[in-house]
């Protein structure tokens, strides 16, 4: 038997969570109710009663009606919702979480769910689920189901997606259940060590040549898409101590960040391994681009300077080539990033090309092929540098084996290797 939260505000939302408490009992699993109203009175005695909410959120409950103040008492109430799933979690008391509601709830439940390790089952019934929904699953496995209508008491449509949502929380927690522990740490006995590693579309060969060698040699790789939410989610991952070793080959976020890009992954972007001190190789892949949409969302300031190359990917997105003096600012920050590591780090500089797009092929040179900027990038990381980080300086493209070879070596050579 399951323990799974429902977080709900039983003044507003009590009947639904009532039908959805009585559901996860019926399927034989053990409901237990959350109540995150604030102003009314719960339709049903929950488990844990609002006031415990508050106080988990540093406030109390008479404080927070006493102020009526809306915003106030939804971030305190997700604070308290976000300790008291993270408590439960330790103390194994609970299996799985399901919220319900309308934009407060959603900020609410989803708090508590970001706070839970990725791999517990987390599904959150939301009037805003057709919308944006990144503020609200951050880096974790969050699933949100569109609620359709209103979550504003029950009625034939309601009932369904609440039937749905009530037998989908209960077969994600029994198949958690029958599963092994897939994200165990490194040293959890039978498992084998986990390796993060940065990808994308312009790096997969590279990638996947890598990560063949890895799993050859008794390791398991995690590939994040360096689509902004992919980095942040590798960087969080390696924080919880889920990682062995870095494979950061892929770190043209920064290249947005730098420039306003729409796949940026944040200014803490590359400090997670450092931090943990677990081993690390970090190459400039797709250094050479900044992303965004479509081409008329580029912004003015570079779609009007006649200088500046760009390259359609696909109808969604605009590849947008970083000139000298960007990857001269970019080779500083990846630099002083290496430098606050607290453990092994390597740099590796394929000086024939930051991507596909950047190299010459028996085509010519591909459209981002510009020495000149990359070389402003080199030179950059080179100077700013800790003497004692090892720069290795390889006369190839960053997909050609040769590259994949010498990195995978490296970073199992910091490992200690695993036969």
């Amino acid at each position: 038997m399951a323990t799974i939260a429902i977080i709900a505000a039983l003044d507003t939302k009590g009947e639904e969570a009532r039908l959805v408490r009585d559901l996860i009992a019926a399927r034989g699993h053990r409901p237990l109710v959350v109540d995150t109203g604030v102003m009314g009175e719960p339709r049903f005695a929950p488990d844990i009663p609002a006031e415990e909410v508050a106080r988990a959120g540093g406030t109390t409950l008479a404080a927070l009606r006493a102020r009526a103040d809306r915003g106030e008492a939804i971030t305190a109430m997700a604070a308290g919702a976000a300790a008291l799933a993270r408590r439960l979690h330790q103390e194994g008391r609970l299996d799985g979480i399901i919220g319900l509601g309308g934009s407060a709830g959603t900020a609410v439940g989803s708090a508590a769910m970001r706070a839970l390790p990725v791999g517990v089952p987390k599904l959150l019934v939301s009037t805003v689920a057709a919308g944006n929904v990144a503020p609200y699953i951050g880096t974790r496995d969050l699933t949100l189901m569109y609620s359709v209508v209103d979550v504003a008491g029950i009625n034939r449509l309601s009932r369904a997606v609440l039937a749905n949502a009530a037998g989908m929380i209960g077969g994600a927690v029994e198949a958690a259940a029958q599963r092994a522990t897939q994200m165990a740490t490194p040293a959890s006995e039978g498992e084998r060590p986990l390796l993060a590693a940065s990808m994308f579309g312009n790096t997969t060969r590279l990638v996947d040549a890598a990560r063949a060698i890895f799993e050859q040699r008794g390791y398991e790789v995690l590939v994040f898409h360096a689509t902004g939410t992919g980095g942040r989610t590798m960087e969080d991952l390696i924080r919880d101590g889920f990682i062995a070793g870095s494979y950061d080959v892929t770190t043209t976020e920064w290249a947005d960040e730098l420039c306003g890009g729409v796949f940026t992954a944040g200014p803490t972007r590359l400090e997670a391994a450092g931090e943990r001190g677990i081993p690390q190789v970090i190459a400039p892949g797709c250094l050479d681009m900044v992303n965004f949409g479509p081409q008329e969302t580029v912004p003015a300031r570079y779609r009007d300077d006649p200088a500046r190359k760009f390259y359609l990917w696909n109808p969604q997105v605009t590849l947008m080539r970083t000139t000298p003096a960007e990857n001269a600012q970019l080779g500083k920050i990846i630099a002083e990033k290496a430098n606050a590591a607290r453990g092994p780090v390597q740099l590796f500089l394929p000086l024939r090309g930051l991507s596909l797009l950047d190299s010459v092929t028996e085509q010519g040179p591909q459209p981002f092929w510009w020495p000149e900027a990359d070389r402003a990038l080199f030179e950059a990381i080179k100077q700013h540098v800790r003497p004692d980080i090892p720069v290795h300086e390889l006369d190839c493209n960053i997909n050609d084996p040769q590259f994949a070879q010498a990195t995978a070596g490296a970073l199992l050579a910091m490992l200690g290797g695993r036969q």
